[in-house]
């Protein structure tokens, strides 16, 4: 009997090692009957509709086919869907390996039904793929426009025979250096190019698509973004995301003239700003940098969702990169539901957050009330879950778990909802309040046993005028950096009005910082006194600071007098540079005088 069940056993095992690979294995009998491939480079993602017209060439019903990628692009697919034609019922795909055709990228895409022999059946692919185009040249100046190349296949790169197939490639505008003139026929219209029709056509067709055009589109890509989003029970959710951008277009090549990028608003392939999609219930919503506030951020409230608009303190060039996060709360109501002690987060796994947006990198953080257990996380795409985390914040004690998951390659198609599933039971919710008033009554204790004590020992004179001193000094350097800071705006008012040639705002804007900055020299010269009140010799810097101050001061109204003149017309471009150049290195001088200054007072 043993010897009967071993065979079987095995027999089993052949057989399903046998169906694996028939499924692997090219269909000859599916024929492409009729493509027409739409390839769009009007932005920096290479989007591509692959409108296929399967025949059945076979004796069998078939229930899925292979979409197979080009070689040259495989490496940058984000995104692939398909749909039968003029349907909104997506596809089921899957990754597929052909065995013959190890080095190739293979999908399987499953039939709505099965497609019988002889019968014919319309699918439409869509794919996405980032960095797919190059700039070239790799490096422009601030005043050039930007071209990329784009490297393809004229046909489609496909596992069967196709019979008639046609490629149309849109570009951003007529500004195209070159294309590929071959195979013919080949036509181009405006910003079009149409390459075929192409009859009977082999499996695994090759032809270079090479198109070099200019592209201005914003080159703009998250390079890394964290997520985090805090569940409350008591009515609230908080989501934070910390994004690094950079832009990955053409380098900048030589410096960033700031003037000539003001007066002629050169650099078309620059980023000044771009717009981010919250959800409608957002609110308390605040956007900063390492240096803190960001207030060129613009609050669009709209029905459906709000558009913040947000402007880097810098403008982007190729090659350069920034920092930021953004914060806001929303109703818990609106993405968190319960039955019992069973609860269900359902929100969108990454937010918009520029057009035609690129994630090289993300990570999720869900950070669920403490005692929250049997989580179970359900993703519209594939996704890779990390280790699970603990967050302590106020009044916790074993710590809140946090659900970390991570994705790579995300584009807009990704913008789609997740659920999160876990237990928690109500009765935790009175752990806080009760350690509230537990700490509280610990508190009250310690102040009864307070005043009823003696506790009063000698005074240190001299260890408290230490103290005094060192508050002084740290009022001072506190005082003398906001200071130093209106000397930005100082020269932010001076090279406006240049631009603008408006000497009423001129007037007004240094009015108020010349308010702010008599306030401050006011305040640092108190301090200085208090100083010398407690014989500190501390007070001898101040008083050096505040006299390179002066002449910094000087060299500000200097420089605000030859703005006045080159507006006026009193002084020619090249006289106003010259002085301007002396006045800056001057000026450079005495802030590097005036840093020393402020660090040794510490």
């Amino acid at each position: 009997m043993k010897p009967l069940l071993h065979f079987a056993f095995w027999l089993c095992i052949i057989f399903c090692i046998e169906c694996s690979a028939r499924q692997d294995t090219i269909d000859n009998a599916v024929i492409n009957s009729k493509v027409e491939r739409k390839i769009d480079l009007s932005t920096h993602l290479v989007k591509m509709t692959t409108t296929v017209t399967l025949e059945n060439a076979g004796r069998t019903p078939i229930k899925s086919f292979l979409y197979a990628l080009e070689p040259s692009l495989q490496n940058y697919l984000s995104y692939l869907s398909a749909n039968v034609k003029d349907k909104d019922e997506k596809l089921g795909i899957s990754k597929a390996t052909v065995s013959s055709k190890k080095d190739v990228s293979f999908w399987r895409i499953d039939l709505p039904s099965s497609l019988e022999a002889g019968k014919m059946m319309t699918v439409d692919v869509d794919s996405m793929y980032a960095h797919a185009l190059t700039p070239y040249p790799a490096e422009i100046t601030q005043s050039q426009k930007q071209q990329v190349l784009y490297n393809g296949n004229v046909y489609f790169y496909s596992p069967y025979v196709t019979k008639s197939q046609t490629t149309t490639v849109t570009t951003t505008n007529t500004a195209i250096e070159s294309y590929s003139k071959s195979p013919k026929p080949v036509s181009q219209s405006d910003r079009t190019i149409t390459y075929g029709p192409y009859e009977q056509r082999e499996a695994f067709a090759e032809a270079e698509l090479r198109v070099h055009y200019e592209n201005n589109s914003p080159f703009l890509t998250v390079t890394s973004l964290e997520r985090i989003i805090e569940i409350s029970h008591w009515g609230n959710i908080a989501v934070e995301e910390h994004i690094n951008l950079r832009h990955t277009g053409a380098l900048l090549k030589g410096p960033f003239s700031r003037y000539d990028y003001q007066r002629s608003q050169d650099g078309l392939s620059s980023i000044k700003s771009f717009k981010t999609v919250l959800p409608a219930s957002a609110r308390d919503v605040y956007y900063r940098d390492e240096i803190g506030n960001i207030s060129t951020s613009n609050l669009k409230e709209g029905e459906e969702f709000m558009e913040l608009e947000l402007r880097p303190r810098f403008p982007l060039f190729g090659g350069w990169k920034t920092q930021y996060y953004i914060g806001y709360n929303v109703p818990s109501y609106q993405y968190l539901f319960n039955k019992g002690d069973n609860y269900a987060l359902k929100m969108r796994f990454v937010d918009h957050v520029f057009d035609d947006m690129v994630v090289d990198q993300m990570t999720l953080k869900i950070i669920l009330p403490e005692g929250s257990k049997n989580m179970r996380f359900e993703a519209p795409y594939d996704v890779q879950q990390g280790e699970n985390q603990l967050h302590f914040t106020y009044l916790d004690t074993t710590g809140r778990p946090v659900i970390v998951i991570h994705k790579s390659n995300l584009v807009e198609q990704h913008i789609q909802d997740f659920q999160l599933h876990y237990t928690f039971q109500k009765m935790l919710l009175l752990q806080e309040p009760l350690l509230v008033v537990g700490a509280f009554y610990l508190l009250f204790l310690a102040v009864i046993v307070y005043v009823r004590l003696d506790f009063s020992i000698t005074k240190d004179e001299v260890k408290e005028s230490k103290m005094r001193v060192a508050s002084l000094v740290e009022e001072v350097q506190s005082a003398h950096d906001r200071r130093s800071a209106l000397y930005q705006s100082y020269d932010d008012a001076i090279n406006k009005y240049k631009s603008t040639k408006d000497p009423n705002t001129f007037a007004a804007t240094r009015k108020k910082v010349d308010a702010d900055y008599k306030s401050l020299t006011q305040q640092i010269s108190d301090l200085q006194a208090k100083l010398k009140n407690e014989g500190s010799d501390l007070a001898e810097k101040v008083g050096e600071l505040q006299s390179s101050d002066r002449q910094y001061k000087e060299l500000l109204g200097v420089a605000i007098t030859l703005a006045e003149k080159l507006v006026n017309g009193k002084m020619n471009k090249q006289q106003y540079l010259e002085n301007e150049k002396i006045n800056t290195a001057k000026r450079e001088e005495l802030d590097s005088r005036m840093e020393a200054l402020r660090s040794s007072l510490a």
